[in-house]
């Protein structure tokens, strides 16, 4: 199977700030660097009018790309008031609705909540992904959450949350751990991952990260078995977007053999 591999625009923000890059213009650049698939964060999406996500549909239909993953924030699911909740909740929902209209395979949808997760906690975050994964089930989309923030940087925590609801996958990402559980992370989680992200900030001169070891992230996902996309969530710290991506591409195929 050919590999199929993706970039989070997350990792073009800094151009998206700038101006000098769009939905549009990320189409594109993802045609360029060779993408299987198009992985849009949704800050890149700027409307939600119906008029303005059939042309961001047909751009991608014209390039051939297929929506793979929608990275959500803001559309999390624990906040310390209901009011708050319901607001998150109805961003979710919006963003389901989006993903299905242009045909993308996985949402990304955040935990929320705290590095300790207390019993409250947990059972808001389990009623939540329970809710959202039947609406995205309803959509055909594969609801994932991500090793991001608040409860999901402990890999127990992770695991916990995954096991009492049946249906949510995981988005790996190689980097978003408490400090110093990285390892403990991909080995825990790996088994559950449905999308994942290898993070880049630096790169030496033959091509390796120098933060993460993409070797061996990409060691443990295929020992359990993984099977999907490669997704590239680059933040260099030189700030050459475009370069870093194209880097991570290459040392992905590099140590995926693809």
């Amino acid at each position: 199977m050919a590999m199929e591999i993706g970039i989070c625009s997350y990792s073009f923000h800094r151009l998206l700030e700038a101006g000098k890059q769009d939905m549009f213009r990320y189409i594109l650049d993802c045609k360029k660097l060779g993408c299987t698939q198009l992985d849009p964060w949704n800050a890149h999406l700027t409307s939600t009018d119906d008029a303005y996500i059939a042309k961001v549909k047909e751009a991608a239909k014209r390039a051939e790309l297929p929506f793979g993953c929608i990275a959500v924030d803001g559309g999390h699911i624990y906040e310390p008031t209901l009011e708050a909740r319901r607001k998150n909740r109805e961003r979710a929902y919006e963003w389901i609705e989006i993903s299905r209209k242009l045909g993308a395979r996985q949402i990304r949808l955040d935990a929320g909540g705290s590095a300790e997760m207390p019993g409250e906690e947990f059972e808001i975050i389990l009623e939540g992904f329970e809710d959202l994964n039947k609406r995205c089930r309803e959509a055909g989309v594969e609801l994932v959450m991500e090793n991001h923030f608040g409860a999901s940087v402990i890999p127990e925590n992770v695991v916990r949350i995954l096991d009492a609801v049946k249906g949510v996958g995981l988005l790996l990402d190689s980097f978003n751990w408490a400090k110093g559980r990285e390892a403990e992370g991909w080995i825990l989680c790996a088994k559950y991952a449905k999308a994942c992200h290898v993070k880049a900030f630096a790169f030496t001169e033959d091509g390796e990260e120098l933060t993460t070891n993409v070797k061996g992230f990409v060691g443990v996902m295929k020992k359990n078995g993984y099977r999907g996309a490669w997704g590239v969530e680059s933040v260099p710290i030189d700030g050459d977007e475009m370069g870093a991506a194209g880097k991570t591409i290459a040392l992905i195929r590099r140590h995926v053999g693809g």
